[in-house]
Order: C-alpha cells, then structure tokens, then sequence
C-alpha cells in the first residue's frame, strides 16, 4: 500500500504542508504514523481526495507547449478487462487518461494511490512509476 509524507502529499495537493496538517486535524484526511512515527496518508485516501476536490481549468486560447510533457499525479482509477486496461490520474487540477494493456498495469502496479507520471507525446499517454533509491 502506497503511503505519503505530509509534505509529499502537500506537493501533489498543490497546497502548504501546514493546510494537509490542518486537513488531517479536521478528519478531512486519514492519517497515520508510519515506523519513524512520522504523519503519513494513505495513498487510496489523498487520490480520493484529490479527486473529490478537483477544479476544471480556466480554458486557454493559445500559449506555448513543448512537444513532451509530463504530469505527476495519482493514480485514482483502474478499469481492466483480458486485454485492455483504462488508466486515470489526477495531476493537480487536471485528469489524465490513459488507455494500454493489462499486461502493462500489472507490471507497474498501478491502482489507486499510486504515484505516477503522465508522459503525454501527441496523443499517446505514457505512464511511468518513479524509482525509489
């Protein structure tokens, strides 16, 4: 089960660490203390509440882009048949789809509460896992 330190949680929520610390005081975020006694959310939690919460942003006209870009966010859905698999992030305001094999979702583990990068080339989304030293 994947859990995240308040300041983690804080860098993916897009808010202070203080505000995730006031949202675990009010029971708007589940927490616990992980072996170092240090406060940790449940990763299934914060992609739910990430979700919950999500606004649309503002529409753009126009404006610069390069030709890769990636989004990290967490995993908030998997829907999986034989074959196929649908993929959701949620990567700060923004939800990222991304349509590949079973196969590959069992081999990256990815469920709700994982954290992921969206790498998005054209209109293919790529998703990776980040490495942990």
């Amino acid at each position: 089960m994947s859990h995240f330190r308040v300041r983690d949680a804080a860098a993916l929520l897009g808010v202070s660490d203080d505000t995730v610390r006031r949202l675990i005081e009010h029971d708007a975020l589940p927490a616990t203390k992980d072996d170092a006694g240090r406060m940790v959310i449940d990763g299934a939690a914060l992609a739910a509440y990430a979700r919950e919460r999500a606004s649309r942003p503002p529409d753009v006209l126009s404006g610069a882009t390069s030709a890769r870009n990636q989004f990290v966010g967490l995993v908030t859905a998997v829907t999986c048949d034989r074959v196929m698999a649908e993929v959701v992030l949620q990567c700060g305001p923004f939800t990222v789809v991304s349509l590949m094999s079973t196969r590959s979702v069992e081999r990256l583990d990815l469920r709700p509460g994982v954290l992921a990068v969206a790498v998005v080339k054209a209109t293919t989304v790529i998703i990776d896992t980040p490495t942990t030293p």
